[in-house]
């Protein structure tokens, strides 16, 4: 495995510029603690599926700690065993495959209007604001429940959570109880007037007995945020990927039956998430050629996991017929991501009918096309300028 050097990767956390050769390494993370960083496919896979790599041991306050923009206690995500299936359980029926596809329809809409917005202003537009922003944040607010006026109440403020270096811990709390206070006035506003959307069904869970308001509240505030800022970068990542291969664009215009595989393996090379979560040994446990011990945090890899050449041959390549072995950009085993079919739903609608409207898209001419986003927990644009 060699070292990430791939100029379209953009920059990385010092923690990722690994060979991974070893496939698992330590590593100090930005927060100064000493972690595991596992860099090998089939060793990522044993991690996120081993019960003595626990999720809720890591979010406890003398955990080592990747960075300061981690889940709270009460989330989903960190939680293991029975507390969390008990919330996904919840949820989990908004995220099948045939409710997904339900919001074809109204995600194509949206989607065709933003570029009949991209095609008024002409060649020149930023893709990232004329689209890979609003989109996600659209159809996040109809699934949850949220006013579309009002998504101007968390959009700003998601942004300073997931960073890891810009902003202090005493303004990540700050913007973290505005979010939770706007989330319990919507809350209340959804008990006098329920609707057909999943934050009404989530208040129906709560009054039965099955979450507590504090779970409520962070369940809601985690479908946004997690779904939002990942969305969005996945889909300036994979656009900036294909105009960077002119030829893959091209060749894929043609060939709309090399839609979805591709879709995949954009998922692969450019992550969003390059890291999961932290996880904390329960035990001591062999790992690879290294015996993680008890207490020891643990980091996995997706980005080196995605481009392992023993699961993934010629790994910096895209295979447009497709891949045997599976990525690990939504993760694996029980934490795998809910939201990964509405996040590749959207990657798909976006490319398609970019593809039909814009079949010679291009990066625009002049210096600085896109621009890399920076400090974030997640990968991502801020810019990204387009020519037709």
């Amino acid at each position: 495995m060699a070292h990430l050097t791939d100029v379209w990767l953009g920059p990385l956390p010092e923690l990722l510029q690994q060979s991974g050769d070893q496939g698992v390494v330590p590593v100090v993370t930005p927060a100064g603690d000493k972690f595991w960083l596992v860099c090998h496919h089939a060793l990522a896979r044993r991690v996120l599926t081993d019960k003595r790599f626990s999720r809720a041991e890591a979010v406890k306050p003398h955990a080592p700690k990747a960075n300061d923009a981690q889940p709270v206690p009460d989330s989903m995500m960190s939680m293991d065993g029975t507390d969390h299936a008990r919330l996904r359980r919840i949820v989990s029926g908004a995220f099948t495959t045939g409710r997904v596809a339900g919001m074809a329809p109204y995600i194509e809409r949206l989607t065709d209007q933003h570029l009949d917005t991209m095609a008024a202003l002409g060649p020149g537009t930023d893709l990232i604001s004329g689209l890979a922003t609003p989109l996600p944040l659209q159809v996040l607010c109809s699934l949850l429940g949220v006013p579309p006026e009002e998504s101007h109440q968390f959009r700003d403020r998601v942004e300073v959570l997931f960073d890891i270096s810009a902003s202090t811990p005493q303004v990540k709390a700050r913007r973290r109880l505005e979010l939770v206070g706007y989330m319990a006035d919507l809350i209340e506003r959804k008990r006098q007037e329920p609707a057909d959307d999943l934050l009404t069904s989530m208040i129906g869970a709560h009054d039965r007995g099955e979450l507590s308001m504090a779970e409520l509240l962070t369940m809601g505030l985690t479908l946004l945020m997690a779904g939002y800022e990942t969305t969005v970068g996945q889909i300036g990542l994979s656009v900036l990927h294909l105009l960077s291969h002119p030829r893959s664009y091209e060749e894929l215009g043609g060939r709309p039956d090399r839609l979805s595989p591709t879709v995949e393996e954009l998922l692969r090379l450019t992550p969003a998430t390059p890291l999961s979560f932290t996880r904390v040994a329960t035990e001591a446990v062999p790992l690879g050629d290294v015996t993680v011990q008890a207490g020891e945090g643990v980091l996995v890899s997706l980005l080196h996991g995605n481009r392992d050449a023993r699961a993934f041959p010629e790994p910096g390549q895209l295979a447009a017929e497709g891949r045997d072995a599976v990525h690990l950009t939504f993760g694996h085993g029980v934490h795998r991501c809910l939201g990964a079919p509405l996040a590749r739903l959207q990657l798909q609608i976006v490319l398609d009918r970019l593809l039909r409207r814009f079949p010679t898209l291009r990066l625009a001419s002049g210096p600085d096309p896109f621009v890399w986003k920076d400090g974030q927990g997640t990968r991502g644009l801020s810019r990204l300028l387009v020519d037709w």
